[in-house]
């Protein structure tokens, strides 16, 4: 077992040998030679397969995202599932065949333990019930011959913190009442977006440049060791790249429990590519501590699962029509106006007034002015402009910069477009001689390739505390 720093005195110990990152697509088991990225997937898994193989693990336990569940979760208990796989989405890319070796009485451990602790859960010992297709790229490439017994667990999609914190607890306690010891393993995509249309092989990037930022800042977490950070980040994640109602960043707050919650596993990141536009990563996370001391941990460290999830709480002010709620500071802000030809898009921030993020006029695209202010939020990247009080701050014009053509390149994507197809800009700038510098730099890295025509203008405010603001028209 893994030792693991002192907690409280005593010094503790985990029976997960190490944890995984892997993603959930079959291209690198199926077509790895028709993609540079895709084959260097298939050598991260060939990498984590010689590492679990040389762990002495004696089981893998896979939390899997495309196997979701409603009602609690379910666990796999056939001892031997066997079937054909046809990716509902790759059917081109051919059939997978499978027969594994699962540890049915784990399972049934497992199940029980999620009772004990106040969880709804199953196990599934059917005949031809289908195993996901996360799990079988993960098992075929991690576990070709079956040398060790795995157990795979549902992502429920409702299932909030508290919630997978008790799962991973309960997975706990049997390897510690078994003595056996485990490699845990996540299989799941990074940035979740992908292209809605089949592409060409050697054409595979990552959907957006906010989901690739992301997913590097996840990575570079990870690589750090940093575990605990990206499941408290997750929430955050989750506004950012528009993935709220799915199950994308469950995995690590399970990955999270499953070690202890901790800041300081020793990480490497083994392949970050592309799989049809969704960021696709081999991660290897080993418990030796990497010398970085305690963890902030802010989360509350949940025992047992009473049931209450708040999934309506947050969202109930949020979602009425009539509702307008004010940033501290600045105007009420509103749901955007709906109507024909409108576009609007919960990744951008909500206006200032009733109006659309943008609107659709025969073959252009219109957009409402832009400012730097985040979805979900209103945060101002590199600070506003002003106090509550009207009284200036220092603030960061690039940063502010950034973030418009961040915001800009989300309402493109939700209506069809892209920055590509930006024809006019008109920006808007509260101090001109301070701030053209800073702006017009972070044009010339991101709108400034595209090409459209541009007139800035001095004014003398913006109605909340930004420093500049964009008018964008581009084509559909």
């Amino acid at each position: 077992m893994a030792l693991l720093r002192s907690r409280g005195g005593l010094i503790l110990t985990n029976p997960v040998l190490a944890s995984y990152v892997v993603p959930v697509h079959p291209h690198p088991l199926l077509v790895p030679e028709q993609n540079e990225g895709w084959q260097r997937l298939r050598d991260a898994f060939d990498e984590a397969r010689q590492q679990i193989s040389d762990s002495g693990a004696d089981v893998i336990i896979i939390y899997s995202t495309t196997w979701p569940s409603i009602i609690g979760h379910q666990i796999q208990a056939d001892p031997n599932p066997t079937w054909t796989l046809v990716d509902q989405d790759f059917h081109d890319l051919g059939s997978m065949d499978y027969s594994f070796r699962i540890d049915a009485d784990f399972a049934e451990a497992w199940n029980k333990a999620n009772h004990s602790r106040g969880l709804q859960s199953r196990t599934v010992a059917y005949n031809g019930f289908p195993i996901d297709v996360g799990s079988v790229v993960a098992l075929k490439l991690l576990n070709p011959d079956n040398a060790i017994p795995a157990v795979i667990v549902s992502s429920n999609v409702y299932a909030n913190r508290a919630e997978t914190t008790v799962l991973a607890k309960s997975c706990l306690d049997v390897l510690k009442s078994t003595g056996k010891k485990a490699v845990a393993v996540t299989a799941m995509s990074m940035s979740n977006r992908m292209f809605t249309e089949f592409i060409d092989a050697a054409d595979d990037k990552i959907h957006s440049l906010k989901d690739d930022e992301w997913n590097r800042k996840v990575l570079e977490f990870l690589e750090e060791g940093r575990l605990e950070d990206v499941a408290q980040l997750s929430r955050t994640i989750h506004q950012q790249i528009r993935v709220q109602k799915v199950v994308t960043f469950k995995p690590m707050w399970w990955l999270s429990a499953m070690n202890d919650n901790r800041n300081d596993l020793t990480g490497r990141v083994l392949a970050y590519e592309a799989l049809h536009g969704a960021g696709g990563a081999v991660v290897h996370l080993d418990p030796t501590s990497n010398g970085m001391g305690d963890k902030e941990y802010d989360e509350d460290d949940v025992e047992v699962y009473h049931g209450e999830r708040n999934v309506l709480d947050a969202e109930a002010n949020e979602s009425s029509p009539e509702s307008k709620h004010v940033d501290g500071n600045g105007p009420a802000l509103w749901d955007p106006a709906e109507g024909k030809d409108a576009v609007n898009t919960d990744s951008a921030p909500k206006p200032v007034g009733l109006y659309p993020h943008a609107r659709r006029v025969g073959d252009l695209l219109y957009l409402s002015g832009v400012g730097p202010r985040q979805p979900g939020t209103n945060a101002i990247p590199g600070g506003p402009i002003q106090d509550a009080n009207g009284e200036p701050l220092e603030y960061d014009i690039k940063a502010q910069t950034r973030a418009v053509v961040e915001n800009i390149a989300r309402i493109l994507e939700e209506a069809g477009s892209s920055m590509e197809k930006v024809v006019d800009v008109t920006s808007f700038l509260v101090d001109m001689d301070r701030d053209f510098a800073g702006y017009n730099e972070v044009w010339a890295e991101t709108l400034g390739h595209y090409g459209p025509t541009r007139t800035t203008l001095a004014i003398r405010a913006l109605p909340t505390p930004i420093a500049v603001e964009m008018k964008v028209i581009a084509k559909i």
